[in-house]
C-alpha cells in the first residue's frame, strides 16, 4: 500500500472509515465480523482508521479501540467531536446542535480516549463547525490538547476555506475531511480543496464511492433497511435514485473496459486528484474491503480521469447530497 501525508501524519493512500460498522446504514453489524475487517485492513496496509464520538453513539469508538489495540503503534486513529448527542432519541434526532465550546472540546477528547483506550489520539477532528463558538476557541482547545499530550494532530471536517484558513492560523491543521468524489465535487467550486493544496493541509473524503452507489452493487433502495440513512438523502429520492443510476451504468461500463470493478475505478479517480487526498471508504465486509484496497494501485490517465469525470459530472446528479438541515451544517 502506497503512503500519503496528513501534516506530519504518514498513512495508507487508503484508509478505512468505520462509520457503517455500528451507525448510520441500518442494524450494527456483528462485532466479531467487524472486528475480522479491521484485522484485514491491517494485513492489506492500511494504517488509517476513521471513527467518531457520534457513531453509535460511542459504540463505533469502542469497537476500533478494541479491534486496533493489538497494533496500536502500527496505526493512525482519527475520532470526532462536535455533536450535542442525545442517546436516548432516535437516530435520525439523535443530534441536537453542535457544541465545540472549548471545554466540551476537552471533555470529549478526554471520553473518546477511554473509549478507545489510546493514551493520545493520533487525528482529532472538530466534526462540524459551530456557529455559536468562533473557530479560534474551538482550534485553541484543540491545540491545549496537543500540547497536554493527548492529540498528535488536528483536523476539521465540512468546513469553508474561510474557516480553515483562520482555523490554521492558529494552529496547523493537519487534515480536512468532506465529503468528495464523482458525484459530489463541491470542494472544487467552493476553494476548500485549493485551500489545502495550498496550506499543505491533507484532504481526507468521506464517501468516496457515493454511499455505494458507485460500487455498482445498489440497485434498488427497496434494499435499504427502513432505519438506514440514505433514505433520509435527497439522490436517495425513488424519482432521483432511478435516474441516478444511468450514471452508475456508465462507471460500470468504463470500469469493464478498463478491467476493473467499478469501485476500484471510483475510488482511482478519487486518489488521481493530487497526492494530498487520503480517502476513507467504508466497508464491513472483507471482500469489499479487498476490493477498495486494491484501487490504491489501479493507476489512470489524464485522459481517463478527464473522460470519467465528465460522463459522472455532478450536473448530471439528480437531488441534493444532504437534506436542507444537514446542508446548513456544511461549509460553514
Amino acid at each position: 500500500m502506497h503512503h500519503r501525508k496528513l501534516g506530519s501524519l504518514d498513512v495508507s493512500a487508503l484508509g478505512l472509515g468505520c462509520m457503517g460498522m455500528s451507525h448510520a446504514y441500518g442494524p450494527a453489524h456483528d462485532e466479531t465480523a467487524a472486528i475480522n475487517t479491521l484485522h484485514r485492513a491491517i494485513d492489506l496496509g492500511i494504517t488509517l482508521f476513521d471513527t467518531a464520538e457520534v457513531y453509535g453513539p460511542y459504540k463505533n469508538e469502542i469497537l476500533v479501540g478494541k479491534a486496533l489495540k493489538p497494533v496500536r503503534d502500527k496505526v493512525v486513529i482519527a475520532t470526532k467531536f462536535g455533536f450535542r448527542i442525545d442517546p436516548s432519541k432516535p437516530s435520525a434526532e439523535m443530534i441536537t446542535g453542535t457544541d465545540s465550546r472549548p471545554e466540551n472540546v476537552k471533555a470529549v477528547a478526554e471520553a473518546s480516549l477511554k473509549r478507545l483506550g489510546i493514551e493520545v489520539i493520533d487525528l482529532f477532528y472538530q466534526h462540524r463547525v459551530d456557529p455559536n463558538v468562533p473557530i479560534e476557541e474551538t482550534v485553541g482547545a484543540m491545540a491545549e490538547l496537543v500540547s497536554a499530550g493527548k492529540v498528535k494532530a488536528l483536523g476539521l471536517s465540512e468546513a469553508g476555506a474561510d474557516t480553515v484558513r483562520r482555523a490554521h492560523a492558529v494552529h496547523p491543521i493537519a487534515a480536512l475531511q468532506s465529503e468528495y468524489s464523482l458525484w459530489t465535487r463541491d470542494v472544487e467550486e467552493n476553494g476548500v480543496l485549493d485551500t489545502c493544496r495550498e496550506l499543505g493541509i491533507g484532504f481526507v473524503p468521506f464517501s468516496p464511492l457515493g454511499r455505494g452507489v458507485l460500487t455498482g452493487a445498489l440497485k434498488n433502495i427497496d434494499r435499504l433497511s427502513a432505519d438506514d440513512f440514505r433514505r433520509s438523502l435527497p439522490r436517495f429520492a425513488a424519482e432521483n435514485f432511478d435516474a441516478n443510476l444511468a450514471l452508475v451504468t456508465a462507471l460500470e461500463e468504463m470500469a469493464k473496459e478498463k478491467g476493473v470493478a467499478p469501485a476500484q475505478l471510483a475510488l482511482a479517480w478519487v486518489l488521481a486528484q493530487g497526492d494530498f487526498i487520503v480517502p476513507i471508504p467504508g466497508a464491513s465486509k472483507v471482500p469489499h474491503l479487498e476490493q477498495n484496497a486494491a484501487a490504491a494501485d489501479v493507476a489512470l490517465t489524464t485522459e481517463e480521469a478527464a473522460r470519467l469525470g465528465d460522463l459522472l459530472s455532478p450536473a448530471k446528479v439528480a437531488g441534493g447530497r444532504y437534506s436542507q438541515r444537514m446542508a446548513s451544517m456544511t461549509s460553514r
